[in-house]
């Protein structure tokens, strides 16, 4: 083929791949900088691009808005959607929301256990009833701002794809931990385009966009707390979980009395409202008998802990293995050896780690990659 032909015909192959038509995407957009920036980025890429707000029309008992999921966080998402020429729509989630996320919420609490509303939320709502919607609409993936990353993997012997949920670039905003009860099924149709990205530079190209949202704070909420104020909250939905109760010591003395089961967690300091002569922590949560025991700050210390509905992500361990465990979002990652029991494992950290809490997820990684998870027990 003359030089000239052959020049001509990688063009004309280039040109057409660039005229493909990328698959269609929808976006979970809550109407923040970085649901935004991500359908704006996903937009630039040459896909097709749907945005989806969740509506929860949360009422609460104390006449209080919750922060966020409300009117203006839709109509934040709405004028993105339209800056950026995209489809936008609302859908109502109120009553998975209600059934999954907020009675979960509160039966916890009443339990003497402190849960984490945000992995329910991504386990029975984004990432499954919206995952489900996105696929309904003809989408190949459903998108979201969160900060984290997913390796493809070829697995020859089956021609299929493996996958990995991995932590975010950014450090300080990584947010696998909400993520580990990711199913192969699910991540094969996710989207996280700002995994790779620093906050600081969503930020740049939220400004670089003109986005009507580029200066709006983050989130620090519970979203469907009205102000932060969760004590108010479960009294108002289940005022059975707030009732007086004695508080002890570890030789069961009564030190004192506390406002209700609901209104503390193990490791908890502060508001306590009793004089030992040493800083006294919460150290046990006793619901059938209404009791709350405190401690010294190494009795607030645990050796390991057992985690109940474990998940993994890719490669279910066979035997104990060395692992680090993350034992709440802010948590350093402790070095431990987790030693898998059916659906569930057992944890014994390296060195004893403060205010293991039950309710509260432990997540375990392998360097960067999320192994998997579970509630601790």
């Amino acid at each position: 083929m003359p030089l000239f032909f052959f020049y001509k015909a990688v063009l004309f192959s280039c040109i057409m791949v660039s005229m493909e038509k990328k698959p269609r995407v929808v976006v979970a957009m809550s109407g923040g900088v970085d649901s935004s920036v991500a359908a704006a980025l996903l937009k630039g890429q040459g896909f097709e691009v749907v945005g989806i707000t969740m509506c929860f029309n949360l009422s609460d008992p104390s006449g209080k808005r919750p922060g966020c999921c409300g009117i203006q966080g839709i109509e934040d998402a709405r004028r993105v959607a339209s800056l950026i020429g995209i489809r936008h729509y609302v859908i109502n989630m109120k009553r998975v929301f209600e059934e999954k996320v907020i009675r979960d919420f509160c039966d916890e609490y009443a339990a003497g256990r402190t849960p984490n509303p945000c992995v329910r939320c991504n386990q029975f709502v984004k990432f499954d009833v919206l995952l489900k919607k996105a696929r309904a609409l003809g989408a190949a993936y459903l998108a979201t701002g969160h900060y984290a990353r997913i390796k493809s993997h070829k697995v020859t012997r089956s021609k299929g794809h493996q996958y990995s949920l991995l932590k975010a670039m950014d450090r300080t905003k990584d947010q696998s931990y909400f993520l580990y009860r990711l199913t192969q099924a699910q991540l094969a149709h996710l989207l996280f385009p700002l995994g790779g990205l620093t906050k600081a530079r969503v930020r740049e190209l939220a400004k670089r966009y003109a986005l009507p949202v580029a200066e709006k704070p983050d989130s620090q909420e519970i979203c469907f707390v009205p102000e932060l104020d969760y004590r108010a909250f479960l009294r108002a939905r289940n005022a059975g979980a707030c009732e007086p109760g004695p508080i002890l010591d570890t030789q069961a003395r009564v030190v004192g009395r506390h406002r209700g089961i609901a209104f503390y967690t193990i490791g908890q300091r502060q508001g306590l409202g009793i004089a030992l002569g040493f800083p006294a922590y919460v150290v046990r949560i006793d619901a059938t008998t209404n009791q709350i025991t405190v401690g010294r700050l190494e009795e607030a210390k645990a050796a390991g802990c057992l985690v109940r509905q474990v998940q993994y992500i890719r490669i279910p361990p066979q035997k104990k293995v060395a692992l680090q465990v993350r034992i709440r979002y802010n948590h350093k990652e402790a070095k431990a050896i987790v030693t898998p029991m059916a659906d569930k494992a057992r944890v014994e950290f390296r060195t004893p780690q403060f205010a293991v809490t039950p309710g509260q997820s432990a997540v375990f990684y392998h360097r960067d990659e999320v192994v998997g998870g579970g509630i601790i027990d």
